[in-house]
């Protein structure tokens, strides 16, 4: 359950802070070593301002999982419309593997991934949450408006579930499974990433392009 949002502009703007330097802090300790002390310092807030608006360190933790399942939720609702007014199904798929390989490995995507793996023995439940309605949530989204394009002609497959693990694997694939076993502190190569998905998405419309489009 989430904090409830408060009406005072000041303690939404110390709440912000205190988020940004809560999953700062998670992803470069871990939940275990986690401490409050050096979140309130890092937020340069007191630690009873911690305590006031969060409650505590696990607390924080849901907060920050939670906020990141918004964004997902964010990002599938959009991509369900782009792809649902689509015009040009081919460039708008292009558009969303792009888009999709940019938000996985230009953000905390992979960082908080394997945060999540490594405490989900002590946070099973929540764990399951963040997958159902964060990436399983995108992959629904991309497997109905596959299905969608398929029922126009657009695009020929026996499973829309499947299309969409293929359709995701190929945007991202091995160099997702590399991320998140290797730590790297180098900034990833977002001009080389969306290349990468831009010729996934071309190998997924050679597989799956519908006789419609193919004999056009």
């Amino acid at each position: 359950m989430q904090v409830p949002v408060s009406t005072d502009p000041r303690i939404e703007r110390s709440r912000a802070v205190i988020l940004e330097a809560a999953a700062a802090h998670f992803l470069r300790h871990g939940f275990i070593a986690a401490n409050v002390d050096e979140i309130a310092a890092e937020a340069r807030v007191s630690k009873r301002t911690v305590y006031n608006i969060f409650g505590g360190k696990e607390q924080l933790f849901r907060e920050i999982l939670g906020n990141a399942i918004d964004i997902a939720e964010r990002f599938s609702t959009d991509i369900a419309r782009e792809l649902g007014e689509a015009a040009d199904p081919e460039s708008a798929l292009r558009d969303t593997g792009v888009r999709l390989a940019r938000v996985v490995f230009g953000g905390r995507v992979v960082p908080l991934r394997r945060l999540l793996i490594g405490e989900t023995a002590r946070f099973p439940e929540l764990a399951a949450d963040y997958y159902e309605r964060a990436p399983g949530r995108v992959m629904r989204t991309i497997a109905e408006a596959l299905e969608r394009f398929r029922e126009r002609g657009v695009l020929d497959f026996d499973d829309a579930d499947e299309a969409a693990e293929h359709f995701a694997f190929l945007v991202m694939g091995a160099p997702l499974d590399r991320a998140m076993f290797i730590l790297d502190a180098a900034q990833p190569d977002l001009s080389a990433i969306e290349r990468r998905a831009e010729r996934g998405v071309a190998v997924f419309l050679r597989a799956y392009v519908g006789p419609r489009r193919a004999h056009a």
